[in-house]
């Protein structure tokens, strides 16, 4: 039986973890959930397992196999070193440690990738789920035919920068239908109503920061085998759910037949009827991508394109906390089974 210690066990992605866990061959796990002082003491479940919210002392990581940190950048950086010196493997899912020296950024569906952990790997970062979502999709597209152009525009949900981002999307909803002023302490910027390409000077959130995450992780997993990606990031007056609107253009045309068989498969759910638009709010509690492809006629032949949109969805913190229960079973390999005599 493994320990599995969840460091920001209270945050939204913490609480998706816990359920993607649940859900798993690690669900039978021993659990310790930590996190900041105003969690600790909370009453809590994973798996049949019932537990509470810790303080982190020295030594709440002995005897860990896995620690997944889901909290802030700044709790990983205070804790991470401790869990790694006391043999725990590292999984960080709070976007600290993608830029240390060995550590790899992976996504077991999509194959290697960066790499192969081994017992020098010094931490794990599940893919973020945006840039999974886009590797997702365009490794399928490959398929049908190279990929000469791709560009991205992600909308991101409140959840995406934690609950309190959340709740500041939510009161502000509120202070405008009663005409009242706005909170901006996360923000710094109305985000209700309004979709923004950047936070105003005061933000605890920052958009060109994601931007540049999903952008490193997308480049990560590909290892040189899809196109590079223009993308930008937009922040969405909505709670849950990212979209992606995506333009591609192939080396060549090819049958719209063709393109749909090549996105049919695990982890896509391809839409094809236009009155089951993919969104935000279908996607919430799905495991899989929707998609729907719409090409851009172009040519006599109707039924063949080079130039089409992709228009996806998927619920951002459930393919995250996913991703980050499959980084951990391909980790098992590497944890010793039994008694070494």
């Amino acid at each position: 039986m493994y320990k599995i210690a969840i460091v920001g066990a209270a945050s939204l992605l913490g609480k998706e973890l816990k359920d993607a866990i649940s859900e798993s061959p690690l669900a039978a796990a021993g659990f310790a959930l930590f996190d900041e002082e105003r969690a600790q003491g909370q009453l809590d479940q994973v798996g049949d397992e019932i537990t509470f919210v810790q303080p982190i002392e020295p030594d709440a990581f002995e005897k860990v196999d896995f620690t997944f940190f889901c909290g802030s950048e700044e709790l990983t950086r205070r804790h991470w070193a401790n869990a790694l010196r006391a043999g725990s493997s590292v999984l960080d899912l709070s976007g600290a440690l993608d830029r240390e020296p060995g550590v790899l950024v992976r996504a077991p569906w999509l194959g290697t990738g960066a790499g192969t952990a081994d017992l020098f790997t010094p931490a794990v970062v599940p893919a973020h789920s945006g840039a999974l979502a886009l590797a997702l999709l365009l490794e399928r597209v490959q398929d049908a035919a190279p990929v000469r152009f791709a560009a991205a525009t992600l909308l991101v949900p409140a959840s995406e920068f934690g609950r309190g981002a959340m709740d500041e999307l939510h009161q502000q909803t509120v202070s405008l239908l009663s005409f009242q002023s706005l909170p901006r302490s996360i923000y710094d910027a109305q985000a209700a109503y309004n979709l923004l390409s950047g936070m105003g000077e005061a933000a605890k959130v920052s958009l060109p920061r994601l931007e540049d995450r999903i952008r490193r992780h997308y480049e990560a997993l590909g290892g040189g085998r899809w196109p590079a990606l223009a993308l930008q990031t937009i922040a969405a007056p909505v709670f849950h759910g990212q979209t992606f609107s995506i333009a591609v253009e192939l080396d060549r045309a090819v049958e719209i037949a063709a393109l749909e068989e090549a996105l049919t498969g695990p982890r896509i759910d391809l839409v094809l009827e236009d009155t089951d638009s993919p969104s935000n709010l279908a996607a919430t509690g799905q495991n899989d991508v929707l998609v729907r492809l719409r090409p851009i006629q172009e040519g006599r032949n109707p039924a063949q394109t080079s130039r089409f949109w992709l228009w996806a969805a998927s619920d951002n913190l459930r393919l995250y906390g996913q991703n980050a229960v499959e980084c951990a079973l391909d980790l098992r390999k590497l944890r010793p089974q039994g008694t070494v005599q």
